[in-house]
């Protein structure tokens, strides 16, 4: 790990948490019911449709070229975690694609509210998408004269509630992460083969997540998740100018560090720094914070989620469970 910083790697700044604390994922999948519930309810521009009826135009530029952008946001126990700081998210990817999100800030976030609302959920995962709109097989945006909003309600876990206590398995994949220059990792992008080709890897080397590197050859992230390394006693993660996302999740790691008194350097990362850290960690909205045992069959650390991780997962955890936007005020 590249840093200027001579003392980092030489004295340690441990912080202890409660020994063998037991963590859950903040939310768990729960299939819904066969019989006494409504279909889903799906927006789409302004009115709600039900599973059955919700379509989209095969001359939509977001089928037809991936031309558009997307916001996955998580809500707890009644209230919708970090909303405005997606949307600032989305606004952002928006204006970097020329792309006029065809409503305000305040309209969009009453109608996640309301979308949540409609299928009667307190705990779930928003998608969030927002498309160039209807045009003609040609590729020129300017054909499209309206982008479409969509937004779907909906339970979600990532990852079985027993990968949070054991960890996940990573290998590297050969697909190399979009070089900014061609590909600007900070849109969200409705185009996300690049990291569908990397996730088609890690299935068939039967890991749970595939590890991106850079055309530097430093890590990137994961396929949908931003990577840690903890190190005696500092956590380490790639800068976003490594062609890493800058996740919500990323960012509240940052901030419960601060509160632990640990210090996070923003720092090129190679694949060796993962094999000798003494614990490791994914995040992302979906999935949360996550622990990282074994890369490319090399234990990382004893091959158990390590205490720093433990508790910053905890610590996430209690924010899902207090913090947020209202859905029902």
């Amino acid at each position: 790990m590249k840093t200027t910083d001579a003392t980092v790697l030489d004295k340690p700044r441990t912080h202890e948490p409660a020994a063998d604390a037991v963590v859950e994922p903040a939310i768990e999948s729960r299939p819904r019911a066969a019989a006494g519930v409504k279909e889903a309810k799906i927006y789409i521009d302004g009115k709600f449709y039900s599973e059955a009826s919700a379509k989209v135009s095969v001359f939509d530029h977001g089928l037809l070229y991936g031309d558009g952008i997307f916001e996955g946001i998580r809500f707890y126990n009644g209230r919708v975690f970090r909303l405005e700081e997606h949307l600032a998210r989305l606004w952002d990817s928006a204006r970097s694609i020329c792309l006029e999100i065809p409503m305000t800030v305040r309209d969009m976030t009453e109608a996640v509210l309301e979308t949540i609302r409609q299928n009667h959920l307190r705990d779930g995962y928003i998608r969030l998408l927002v498309t160039r709109g209807i045009g003609n097989l040609g590729l020129n945006p300017m054909q499209c004269k309206s982008p479409s909003v969509i937004i779907i309600a909906a339970m979600i876990a990532l990852y079985h509630e027993s990968f949070y206590r054991k960890g996940l398995t990573i290998v590297t994949c050969a697909t190399r992460r979009s070089n900014p220059a061609a590909l600007n990792p900070a849109v969200k992008s409705l185009n996300y083969l690049n990291n569908v080709m990397a996730r088609i890897e890690a299935n068939l080397a039967n890991a749970d997540e595939a590890l991106m590197l850079n055309d530097a050859g430093n890590v990137a992230e994961c396929t949908a998740d931003n990577v840690f390394v903890i190190k005696r006693g500092q956590i380490f993660t790639p800068p976003i100018t490594a062609g890493a996302l800058r996740g919500i999740t990323r960012g509240i790691v940052f901030e419960i560090a601060a509160e632990l008194g640990i210090k996070v350097l923003e720092t090129d990362i190679t694949r060796h720094d993962i094999f000798v850290a003494d614990e490791c960690f994914l995040t992302g909205t979906a999935a949360e914070i996550i622990p990282v045992v074994k890369a490319d069959g090399r234990l990382i650390g004893n091959g158990k989620p390590g205490p720093i991780t433990t508790r910053t997962m905890a610590r996430f955890r209690q924010m899902t469970r207090e913090t947020g936007t209202p859905i029902f005020a």
